[in-house]
């Protein structure tokens, strides 16, 4: 049933989505603009990077093109649910959702599976253009271990995600989480630069953010081919804050449905 219900939200996004083409189009166009922006600032400093990056390989165009995949997923993707929350409450069709025999936990989720699939598509398609175009060296990627880290870090993002989600359905404008996330991981989480290059207690509030470990994890399974068992530290962080974010994020969600309808505001926007 949940499946069932997850791909009639996906028909109805991507439809809605396509049927601005013109928007659509423009809109996976600039996804590409940072790689070319990205390479040629890696040209320019190229000498300059071996040493803070020799874990990952020495070269800075690979490190910051995961960064950029795995970003997407974070603070950039924290909103989607956020803004799929907020679309609904514009066309007035939120309390129709909410009123449904669907469980709470089912529609808010796959409220963002169609996006959830763009960005997925999205990191494919960079890692590619990277590697045919960019000169990304991919051949000592570890398939499977880095499955496992896209699948935690895609349960980390959602969690994110949906707790963004409940303030909007509170508070209608205003998003502290997706503004937050998607600042401050820039910054703390080593998307542009290693997290070993922050002052001490700066690394250390980095290790209580899902990106850092996901960032690490992922660049390690794809450019130098680290297995699962290799990975054991980051993977349990992942699993650790997925178990933990996920049913939190659920409960907030609801917590935050019952104060909108205790005041009477779910309809409002």
């Amino acid at each position: 049933m949940f499946i069932h219900k997850a791909i009639a939200f996906i028909k109805r996004d991507f439809s809605i989505q396509t049927s601005y083409k013109l928007a659509f189009i423009l809109h996976w166009l600039g996804y590409f603009f940072p790689l070319i922006i990205f390479y040629f600032i890696a040209k320019l400093f190229e000498k300059a990077q071996a040493m803070p990056l020799e874990a990952y390989g020495g070269r800075y165009f690979p490190y910051v093109l995961i960064g950029i995949v795995i970003v997407n997923f974070f603070g950039a993707r924290a909103g989607i649910f956020s803004s799929s929350i907020r679309r609904e409450q514009l066309t007035g069709t939120l309390e129709s959702l909410l009123v449904t025999p669907t469980k709470i936990s089912t529609t808010v989720v796959s409220l963002g599976f169609w996006n959830i699939i763009s960005s997925t598509i999205v990191a494919f398609i960079y890692l590619v253009c990277g590697w045919l175009f960019f000169g990304v060296d991919l051949s000592n990627a570890n398939i499977i271990s880095s499955i496992v880290v896209f699948g935690l870090t895609i349960i980390c993002s959602v969690s994110l995600g949906i707790i963004s989600a409940s303030f909007t359905m509170v508070y209608k404008m205003g998003d502290p989480v997706s503004y937050l996330f998607g600042n401050v991981m820039g910054i703390l989480g080593g998307v542009f630069f290693p997290v070993t290059m922050l002052p001490k207690g700066l690394r250390f509030i980095s290790h209580f953010l899902p990106i850092t470990f996901s960032l690490k994890a992922l660049r390690l399974s794809l450019l130098k081919g680290y297995s699962v068992g290799q990975l054991t530290t980051e993977i349990i962080a992942l699993l650790l804050f997925s178990i933990f974010l996920l049913p939190l994020s659920i409960l907030i969600f609801k917590y935050s449905v019952r104060e909108a309808k205790k005041s009477g505001s779910l309809i409002h926007y």
